[in-house]
């Protein structure tokens, strides 16, 4: 599959009209198809804290695997008992033999949402929002539905359209602002604006009655990130930095807002999409995020994400409680990461593994972005994948290097579930 759609993880959305034909997959929707040609896996790289944790072959022949089919990259930082592993594979840049840095800066996508919801969380912990209050108390001037909570918004269970588009279960599509193809290509570096985003979601009819169903949109963490800024009266990333960032020394994570710019070190990651009956790939290391604003705008590194799932999984973040309630998945959500909770995905591993993981892998064109925890935040995965020129179709190559890699960090190389 030439194109295929990334927006976020186990929705189904409008896809350019080159890759209508195909099927809507959940692994379409994690990675992008527009991948690189295969590279040379590199030496895990020590570090100090944690180097007799180094010697482990089968973590390097896991991220290898994605190299080996077609991804141009990837970077991974293993926590665990065993101490700390980080290794790289394929190329930094393509036409370059450099590794990807495994210190390096990656767009972390739908991982985003996690933040986010970590964020109205721990507002709702301070009292200045209710997790079942109406959302319209909030925001009023959107005129939303009464019936719509803070809490379907972190759930997905709202039933607004989702601004990046819609696939319905009758093959109908509804396309929403462009995020693929050569649209996209054109407007990569456009500038919109939250309530914009918004008020396309809501020009189009709601796909159900709020709360009965469940339906993954990046409307809802729009609107989160409007909710955080009028309760707070700050910016989304001022909040950002005084609640989490700040507190975990997170600085390399960043809210980049409207910039296109990433920061360094950083591996490259391309976009190949068709224009006028012929293939084309760029370099899209730089873009505007805004377009898919607080649900997939963020910029981390491997260490970092660590910090942030061990600290939101160890109880660091957020009370028991409200942990606890992000943790529940909801009934009728279901796919390759898991149920969905408020911000984050719980997946049983199933037998011979560690049991329950907490997850929410993210991709924005040419990103994608892996991140994976234990119950107590003891044992952690983190690893960004790049794309670059190769044709592969990520529903065929994703869930099979994914299930490898999964089993040798959490399954002691016995097969996932």
């Amino acid at each position: 599959m030439g194109e295929s759609p990334h927006i976020t993880e186990n929705t189904r959305a409008w896809m350019p009209r080159a890759s209508r034909r195909m099927a809507v997959t959940a692994l379409a929707a994690t990675l992008l198809a527009g991948t690189a040609t295969p590279a040379v896996a590199t030496a895990g790289v020590a570090v100090p804290k944690a180097a007799a944790g180094q010697d482990r072959p089968e973590l390097q022949e896991a991220i290898q695997e994605f190299v080996d089919a077609g991804y141009a990259g990837v970077q991974m930082r293993v926590n665990d008992q065993r101490g700390e592993w980080v290794g790289s594979a394929g190329v930094r840049k393509l036409g370059q033999s450099a590794k990807p840095p495994t210190n390096g800066h990656f767009r972390i996508g739908s991982t985003t949402k996690t933040f986010t919801a970590t964020l109205v969380l721990q507002l709702v912990a301070d009292g200045e929002i209710g997790l079942d209050a109406p959302v319209a108390d909030y925001l009023p001037t959107f005129k939303l539905d009464r019936r719509i909570t803070v809490r379907m918004l972190l759930q997905h269970t709202s039933g607004l359209f989702n601004f990046t588009g819609e696939y319905y279960d009758d093959g109908t599509i509804v396309p929403g602002i462009p995020w693929a193809g050569q649209e996209w290509v054109d407007k990569r570096f456009h500038t919109y604006q939250d309530e914009e985003l918004v008020r396309l979601a809501l020009s189009k009819p709601a796909k159900f009655a709020p709360g009965t169903n469940w339906s993954y949109a990046n409307t809802n963490y729009v609107l989160a990130k409007l909710l955080i800024e009028k309760v707070t009266g700050h910016s989304y990333a001022t909040e950002m930095k005084r609640r989490i960032l700040g507190p975990l020394k997170m600085r390399r994570t960043v809210v980049p807002g409207t910039s296109p710019e990433m920061p360094r070190p950083h591996a490259h990651a391309y976009y190949r999409y068709e224009d006028a009956g012929q293939w084309k790939t760029i370099d899209v290391t730089r873009q505007n995020p805004s377009w898919i604003s607080a649900a997939g705008e963020m910029i981390s590194t491997t260490e970092d994400l660590q910090t942030f799932f061990s600290a939101l999984q160890g109880g660091k973040l957020l009370p028991a409680p409200l942990l606890a309630e992000m943790r529940k998945p909801h009934p009728k959500s279901s796919g390759l990461f898991g149920g969905y909770g408020l911000g984050l995905y719980v997946q049983d591993l199933g037998p011979g593994c560690v049991g329950t993981v907490f997850n929410h892998n993210g991709s924005n064109n040419g990103y994608g972005a892996l991140i994976y925890s234990t119950p107590d935040g003891k044992k952690t995965m983190a690893a960004s994948i790049t794309t670059g020129d190769a044709a592969i179709d990520p529903a065929q190559v994703f869930p099979k290097a994914l299930d490898k890699l999964l089993k040798e960090v959490f399954c002691g190389g016995k097969a996932a579930g």
